[in-house]
């Protein structure tokens, strides 16, 4: 039962619904007590020929009223305790996708999708038939036992009603066993689900990718491997599920047995009437649901707390970089890099070493070298997506760590190499981080980008739906409507993060020229392999396992016969080659 002390917080923050489902159900209990005992009446007064019209109307009067009130006080307990119940589940799923965007990229490389996905929602649904369907049974199964045990020793017979219980504590017993073996067996169960979920989230992912290699037998195989033993799994707790119910039965129909010849017995010592054994039976009927409450209630506990303890276990995950920033206002954006070192852990060489530069507004920074050379290592210790004791970068002369994580993501549009895209339509996708523009600022944002003049092209232009992860589109054309929707943003810094690569070198200079004209203020970063990207770049920087070997300006470069040099002149041959010059 300690998922009622984990869940304490919510049930006084809902102490009203909690507070009235409870008093409805005490109303509901009393209620159900009435029928039998007015139906003991009328058997008795017709055994012993006393039955009159007035009699029989007044008594069923009594019965009709009963389930009248009894009926209302349903509907009002249900709307209380699975509204509360609701309301939490929606907590959760609130508290755990505020968890998982404060997360850094280290966190979702050692959780999967698939793990994630299930506990936000099968876990989530655990827990909120625990907030629910188990208080019903616990506070119901519990008030009606109760009160049909008082009814039963106090008003009817006592030691009939100690005979019809003697099956009752081995059923206990039983049920007890059995919610042992369900805990085990739902979080292995739970855990089994978050594996299938995962498979299928990746294989629909690399879809494309398994048909081009062939694989579509082995992916069927790997995912009928995970499927069996999930169904397993959910087997094991399916057998022990399935026990609960015989088990109550068995204890019911033995309990009928012995109080039907007890009470028989005692009718003839006349110590019992007719009449009495009648509605002792009625309220022993009233005792099945108390059992079938405890077993409900053991297994949605047992459940419930399996969830909530995979739940606790994802919330307890601190993130990486911690939100202690004050900072939330307008900062101007110039960016210094002090960068003295940086790794990916402790022991671990040298990613970044020795990066020291500035850049003021307005001016826009090129950052080239070879792959693994740190470039975007430097762009996600600017984004606060990795942080290091001896790496210290300022906007406005401000270190990044004061400013809260949501006003530095206002301050930064990233457009990533591999942008995303959501199954929206193009217009939608591109007012993203602004769902109120206008049309009209988006279609400017996407000339910008070079991207207006094929949406027009499309049947339904901005209306188009993209498909998931926008399927229906040319890697250029997601890369240009990334583009689009972080010019929509009007960010002071705007980082393109290889974000050109698949564009043409004529598109590229298009899109690069009119981004200077358009963020003629502000800060732009180009990450990039292709060169000509940063010819017009105030500043370039060559790294060079984490160091910058070269910096200056396009000309200055070209003019120091270096690295940038060499690789300018072979992509120049190259494009000649490709253009057959």
């Amino acid at each position: 039962m300690r998922i009622f002390l984990d869940l304490m917080w919510f049930f006084r923050q809902e102490y009203r619904r909690y507070g009235l489902a409870v008093l409805a159900l005490i109303g509901v209990g009393f209620a159900t007590m009435v029928p039998p005992w007015m139906i003991g009446k009328i058997v008795d007064a017709l055994a012993d020929g006393s039955l009159t019209r007035e009699f029989l109307l007044q008594h069923v009067g009594i019965i009709a009223g009963v389930a009248l009130a009894s009926y209302l006080l349903r509907v009002l307990w249900r709307v209380a305790l699975f509204g509360a119940s609701y309301t939490l589940a929606n907590e959760l799923r609130q508290k755990i996708f505020r968890h998982l965007t404060r997360q850094s990229p280290a966190f979702y490389q050692q959780m999967t999708t698939g793990d994630l996905m299930a506990r936000a929602t099968n876990d989530i649904q655990a827990v909120e038939q625990t907030a629910g369907e188990a208080v019903l049974a616990l506070f119901d199964g519990a008030l009606t036992g109760i009160l049909v045990l008082c009814v039963m020793t106090l008003f009817i017979s006592l030691p009939l009603t100690l005979v019809a219980l003697i099956p009752w504590p081995i059923v206990g017993y039983f049920m007890w066993r059995f919610g042992k073996e369900l805990h085990h067996s739902f979080a292995d169960a739970q855990a089994r689900f978050s594996d299938l979920n995962d498979d299928v989230q990746e294989s629909i992912s690399a879809l494309r990718l398994t048909r081009a290699y062939g694989r579509e037998a082995v992916e069927q195989g790997q995912f009928n491997a995970i499927a069996r033993q999930a169904n397993l799994a959910n087997q094991r707790v399916a057998r022990t599920d399935s026990k609960y119910d015989p088990a109550i039965q068995l204890g019911v129909g033995f309990s009928f047995l012995l109080s039907v010849a007890g009470g028989a017995y005692l009718i003839y010592l006349q110590r019992l009437t007719l009449g009495q054994l009648t509605s002792f039976t009625l309220y022993l009927g009233y005792m099945i649901w108390p059992m079938f409450a405890i077993g409900w209630l053991l297994n949605l506990v047992e459940r419930g707390q399996a969830a909530y303890a995979r739940i606790k276990e994802l919330l307890a995950i601190a993130p990486d970089i911690a939100d202690t920033g004050s900072f939330s206002q307008q900062a101007f954006p110039s960016i210094t890099f002090a960068i003295h070192r940086f790794s990916y852990g402790e022991g671990q060489p040298p990613v970044l070493e020795d990066i020291n530069l500035s850049l003021e507004a307005g001016q826009m920074l090129g950052i080239v070298g070879h792959t693994g050379a740190g470039k975007s290592t430097l762009i996600s210790l600017l984004l606060r997506q990795l942080e290091g004791d001896e790496a210290k970068i300022l906007i406005d002369e401000r270190d990044i760590r004061h400013f809260t994580l949501d006003n530095l993501r206002r301050h930064i549009a990233t457009v990533p190499q591999t942008p995303f895209l959501f199954s929206a339509t193009i217009a939608e996708n591109i007012a993203l981080a602004r769902p109120e523009a206008t049309q009209a600022e988006i279609e400017a944002v996407a000339k910008i980008a070079q991207v207006h003049d094929d949406i027009a092209g499309f049947k339904d232009g901005y209306l188009t739906e993209v498909g998931e992860r926008g399927i229906t589109l040319s890697g250029g054309q997601k890369q240009r409507i990334a583009i689009a929707r972080a010019l929509l943003q009007n960010a002071p810094i705007l980082v393109l993060d290889d974000a050109l690569s698949a564009v043409d070198v004529k598109t590229e200079a298009a899109i690069l020229a009119h981004l200077q004209q358009a963020r003629a203020d502000k800060t732009t970063l180009v990450v990039c392999h292709r060169l000509s990207a940063v010819e017009q770049a105030d500043k370039t920087i060559v790294l060079q396992h984490g160091h910058i070997i070269e910096r200056g300006t396009h000309t200055s470069l070209l003019a120091e016969s270096g690295w940038y040099r060499q690789m300018f002149d072979y992509q120049q041959l190259e494009r000649a080659v490709e253009e057959g010059r």
